[in-house]
């Protein structure tokens, strides 16, 4: 269960769709476990597990790699390859882990294959976008690279203190120790995630330096194994690993089929040429119940889709203009008329799945009030001309178009919704602080926490603050909220920090999703999770 992150496609709840089980159909007949499935995915931006962001990675990883911890009905934390994950002051953790987990090239899973990896994964010149989920661990600080006015900038700064963390201990090839620079409640919790994988030695030409071509072919701990190598744009193909300790997989393998387009995926899911659709487009909407019958199912997922404001450009840097385009936005409009009804408004910004969340945060800059909206945005010299920019293979033109036109009308300006061909390209651009105009993004969570929205995507620090959001009042409650004693405590600091992004608006929250996907005839118990992720493990081929 480990797609997380950035989401490339939008997220869609069917509520008013009935008599959908929550598992797929299929044909008649005994399950083939020699078969292998076929499942939509865009081209993922990484496949190492420290630098993997977006769902379509995730998804590949998730069959790669086993974590050492997953999540039961209710969201808590269950060991699967760990065997305890234990702490007596919330500071000090003691990770042991089964017996038996090997990686795929016969080398047995050990300690000190969590410990390289996280230490690569922390260690700034590496550049991995998974490293703020280490700055947790003691000695963190001492791998990241300051520059001459105190800002990170690994490209340009002296090498950091160190290479490893003085948080991570060994114990025995077995049992390691982690010791957190200040007590975090949740810390098994966070556990869960893809950036704690642990990477075997054949990952690295020499330690802490990963192999040329790793990428292309990873190594994991997991039930499938690659068969071959990423053929980037086209496919990754993984295979059943029959040495696998843990739940076995009803099926051979898996064929993850890149698509550019949402359209193609959902002609060849109806036309059985694909097994897994998990994003039925907008277009399909209204006529997939009769075209697919129960072949077309939803589920609850974490998504929360947004547009976010680049705010170190200047004409995005007020306030009040970000209040006023949010403002000028008839959510509830776009939800009727391009989702069906079928997505939730969204006038916060976490997710209704996590402990915390509170109904319509944002007030009155979600609040649809066009008047209003131009006024302060002449007032406050909001530019004439806007842009939104979103990846070309989610299925977000319909949209991202209605939105656009609604800011015409509402504020006077002129607005074009801008393609990128692939979510990757759309985040290398904005990583890279190109004038992309707005930037519509999704999320869906790596743990279930509030603070799993809060730090990643609004810290100055956060691994996915891609539109330079600094308040360090809301750095300070969030960081308070981590070190919190219980979860109440947490929920309390980090409610409080939510306020302020109400006040400051960085990003528009848009709408909440579940997951709406369709399969094909030939597959049965079709799942996809809280994280978009298709379980693997259960999944069936039929004759």
């Amino acid at each position: 269960m480990q797609v997380r992150r950035l989401a490339a496609w939008t997220a869609l709840p069917l509520a008013a769709t009935l008599g959908l089980a929550a598992c797929g159909g299929g044909g008649s007949g005994e399950s083939d476990p020699n078969a292998t499935v076929s499942i939509q995915i865009s081209e993922p931006q990484h496949l190492i597990s420290t630098n993997t962001n977006d769902s379509s990675g995730n998804q590949v990883l998730s069959a790669l790699f086993t974590p050492l911890v997953d999540y039961d009905a209710e969201n808590k934390p269950y060991e699967v390859a760990a065997e305890s994950v234990t702490s007596t002051d919330n500071l000090t953790w003691t990770i042991k882990i089964k017996d038996g987990y090997t990686f795929h090239d016969g080398e047995k899973v050990t300690a000190d294959n969590y410990i390289n990896a996280w230490n690569y994964g922390a260690y700034a010149p590496n550049g991995q976008g998974n490293s703020y989920f280490f700055e947790k661990i003691a000695g963190y600080d001492d791998l990241q690279s300051k520059d001459p006015d105190g800002e990170e900038g690994p490209q340009k700064a002296p090498e950091p203190k160190a290479t490893t963390m003085s948080g991570l201990k060994k114990v025995d090839d077995l049992t390691f120790t982690v010791t957190l620079a200040k007590p975090y409640a949740e810390f098994k919790t966070v556990l869960g995630y893809t950036a704690f994988y642990p990477l075997p030695d054949a990952a690295f030409s020499s330690p802490g330096v990963i192999k040329d071509g790793y990428e292309d072919a990873p190594i994991g701990n997991g039930p499938f194994k690659m068969k071959g190598t990423w053929l980037h744009d086209a496919k990754v193909e993984v295979e059943r690993y029959d040495a696998y300790p843990g739940d076995k997989p009803k099926i051979a393998g898996a064929e993850f089929r890149i698509y550019q387009q949402l359209t193609a995926a959902y002609a060849d899911v109806l036309s059985d040429n694909l097994d897994v659709d998990v994003t039925v487009p907008t277009e399909n909407l209204s006529t997939a119940p009769t075209d697919l019958g129960d072949r077309f199912q939803q589920s609850q997922n974490s998504s929360f889709q947004f547009v976010a404001f680049p705010t170190f450009q200047a004409e995005f840097s007020r306030p009040d203009v970000r209040k006023a385009i949010s403002m000028a936005i008839d959510r509830d409009e776009i939800a009727k008329s391009i989702f069906k009804e079928s997505q939730i408004s969204a006038r916060s910004f976490v997710s209704p799945v996590v402990a915390g969340y509170q109904e319509d945060t944002c007030g009155e800059a979600c609040e649809f009030d066009p008047a209003k909206a131009k006024e302060l945005y002449q007032s406050a010299g909001g530019p004439a001309e806007l842009k939104i920019t979103y990846n070309g293979d989610g299925g977000h033109k319909d949209w991202v178009d209605a939105t656009c036109n609604q800011l015409k009308a509402n504020l006077g300006v002129e607005c074009v919704g801008t393609a990128e061909p692939k979510f990757s390209d759309l985040l290398t651009k904005v990583e890279q602080k190109q004038p992309v105009g707005l930037i519509r993004l999704g999320w869906l969570m790596d743990y279930p926490s509030m603070e799993n929205y809060l730090g990643p995507l609004y810290t100055t620090n956060g691994s996915s603050n891609y539109y330079g959001y600094s308040n360090p009042e809301f750095d300070r409650l969030v960081a308070e909220g981590t070190a919190a004693a219980t979860p109440d405590e947490a929920i309390e600091k980090y409610q409080q920090a939510e306020q302020i992004l109400a006040q400051e608006m960085p990003v528009i929250p848009l709408r909440f999703g579940q997951n709406v996907y369709a399969h094909s005839t030939r597959v049965t118990n079709v799942e996809v999770d809280l994280f978009q992720v298709v379980d693997l493990t259960k999944i069936e081929v039929v004759g």
